[in-house]
């Protein structure tokens, strides 16, 4: 084949019988001629193919133009990776890759059997494949001879960074010959990457793939508007509407994970956990549930999810939104691979849309904006399930003609039909009713978020009113109110109306196909921000008999007994009894605290008396 010529023969031959007909982009890049025997930095991302790239790289340095190797004994090259998980995948990869050259590759890797990896290196190894604090152990009880080696690799560079491995890695660097190529491949080249790549290459080559994004065409980014109280259930709803063959959802914490997982758990999802706290034999359990089916929902953090490879995922949804690009492309790169299609949802909750919009804009990613599947968005979609079934594409079998004519006599057709349906969708999880919130529309004006310019608030069209029992004694101002209301209510700005301020009270206009999913969201007690009580109004309140009085146009902000704005810079940094009115501790007629009384004083040391004069 024609673009596998520059490639050693022996793995080309594994190429073509693997079904490989053409090379990725970080393998076309790593074979350039011009990189020659040279050290490499090598920007690729998970899923584009690096591990076969960096097999191919240090192949010519490793047989030295010989098409086999000779008996194994001490290793001529050696690729760090920073998970178990991806070091076993690197050496099944390395195994069929180099499996006509007569290779012998071994694994040294933590929670594994460290007397079966130290035979292993007795008996002789072309490659070894390990984890950085394993293979120092190696290094440092003599059973890993580094005195041979002719390349070295790291993979996943930034990952073992972040992960704490750097004294490790210089450790492993110093103790190979100084006469040796150095690969590094990493995602991202932040500042630590590339001192540690001036530290421990001579005169690298910089590749930064062409098309290593190109994985994530095959990727449909989804941001999914929810109100706050209904994260967990639009994640449900998602998983459900989906029913993706594996899906990874990505938490931030170890808390979050356990929760979540036994949240499924109840609901009867096929769901395992990964976290920190995993052994390494739980965690390796919980990944072969995975691809051999018995489980199809997997929850983890980032750091546990590091270097997993599940063949079948079609879905990532991010429970909790990623810290930065750099976790999202990683996070999302699971998927939509090898020319699957994946799709990776974001829940958003009104609070994170501006920060879910930043970080996409930084991802340089595009995202469909829209509400998550309803109840009925999912039962329609079981409904097409069961239709396209391809057990209605078998034919009828002998063997079961009598029992259907018996069942059809029995119960005739409609009824069969119906028991049949009920069958199907029992097995599945019920979806969950959500509060409807309208979709975010980004935009790069002042504006962002709505689809035009504000309309005039006095000509809202059809509303209803509401009092909150909060006014302008209490220090309240519309600018924490709207935020307030849109929060714990579950809706936008642009479904809120006219505000009007009274002494000891509120009014707020809320738009007539909202006001039911309003009072909904706030709950049957009624009360925003523990005690702010919430009426509905039967129709515009009477602001005449009230005394209102509109805010001057002229008049300066209050300003607080500290000297600041309410709700102005600086509010944030207030303890809670000097933010916004509402909870207890700043009802302006709560009664103080008196002084402490002690049982017994104790005895004050006080200054010498001066004496009096004369």
């Amino acid at each position: 084949m024609s673009s596998f010529e520059t490639i050693v023969p022996a793995l080309a031959e594994a190429l073509e019988k693997r079904g490989y007909s053409a090379l990725t982009a970080v393998q076309k890049a790593v074979l350039a001629p011009e990189l020659g025997q040279a050290d490499a930095l090598v920007s690729a991302q998970t899923g584009s193919g690096k591990t076969v790239a960096f097999g191919l790289a240090m192949a010519p340095t490793l047989l030295d133009g010989a098409q086999r190797f000779a008996a194994a004994g001490a290793p001529l090259g050696l690729v760090v990776a920073p998970t178990r998980e991806l070091a076993l995948q690197v050496k099944r990869e390395l195994e069929w890759l180099y499996e006509l050259t007569g290779a012998t590759v071994a694994s040294c890797v933590g929670g594994m059997d460290m007397r079966g990896e130290r035979r292993a290196l007795e008996r002789g190894a072309h490659i070894v494949v390990g984890t950085p604090g394993r293979l120092r152990d190696h290094i440092t009880r003599n059973a890993l001879d580094m005195s041979a080696l002719k390349a070295v690799v790291l993979d996943e560079a930034d990952e073992m960074l972040d992960l704490g491995f750097r004294e490790d890695l210089e450790f492993i660097l110093d103790a190979a010959p100084a006469e040796r190529r150095t690969l590094m491949f990493s995602a991202t080249v932040p500042r630590s990457i590339a001192t540690l790549a001036k530290s421990y290459q001579r005169d690298a080559v910089r590749i930064s793939a062409a098309g290593e994004e190109k994985q994530h065409l095959d990727i449909e980014y989804r941001a999914l508007s929810v109100a706050q109280g209904d994260r967990e259930n639009a994640i449900i709803n998602v998983l459900r509407y989906y029913e993706a063959k594996n899906a990874l959802v990505f938490c931030n914490t170890r808390a979050a994970v356990n929760h979540l997982t036994a949240r499924f758990n109840n609901r009867n999802f096929s769901v395992v956990a990964l976290s920190g706290e995993l052994s390494q034999n739980e965690r390796s359990h919980a990944l072969q549930a995975m691809r051999d089916g018995r489980a199809k929902v997997c929850i983890a953090t980032d750091v546990a999810a590091r270097g997993i490879d599940l063949p079948n995922l079609d879905l990532v949804v991010h429970a909790d939104l990623p810290t930065n690009p750099e976790t999202l492309l990683h996070r999302s790169g699971r998927t939509g691979r090898a020319g699957r299609k994946g799709v990776s949802a974001l829940i958003v909750p009104g609070n994170a849309r501006r920060r879910t919009e930043r970080l996409l804009q930084s991802a340089k990613l595009t995202a469909t904006w829209a509400s998550p599947p309803s109840a009925d968005d999912v039962l329609r979609r079981d409904d097409e399930r069961i239709l396209a079934d391809p057990a209605f594409g078998e034919p009828v079998r002998e063997d079961e003609r009598g029992f259907i004519a018996t069942l059809l006599e029995k119960h005739g057709a409609e009824q069969v039909a119906a028991a049949f349906a009920r069958l199907c969708r029992s097995s599945r999880s019920a979806p969950e009713e959500l509060l409807e919130v309208a979709p975010f529309a980004p935009s790069g004006d002042k504006f962002a978020g709505r689809d035009e310019a504000p309309s005039r608030r006095d000509d809202f069209g059809d509303s209803v009113w509401f009092s909150l029992s909060v006014g302008r004694r209490q220090n309240a101002e519309p600018r924490w109110l709207i935020p307030m209301l849109c929060r714990t209510g579950g809706i936008s700005k642009r479904e809120i109306g006219a505000i009007k301020m009274q002494p000891e009270e509120t009014f707020v206009q809320v738009a007539a196909n909202w006001a039911d999913r309003f009072l909904a969201a706030i709950g049957p007690d009624r009360k925003l921000q523990g005690s702010i009580v919430v009426r509905r109004l039967d129709g515009a309140p009477d602001l005449s008999r009230a005394g209102y009085q509109p805010p001057r146009p002229d008049k300066k902000p209050h300003r607080g007994k500290r000297g600041f704005d309410q709700g102005g810079p600086g509010f944030e940094k207030r303890a809670p009894s000097e933010r916004q009115p509402g909870t207890p501790d700043s009802k302006p007629w709560a009664k103080k605290p008196g002084k402490a009384k002690f049982e017994k004083a104790e005895p004050t040391k006080h200054k010498k008396a001066r004496k009096r004069p004369g």
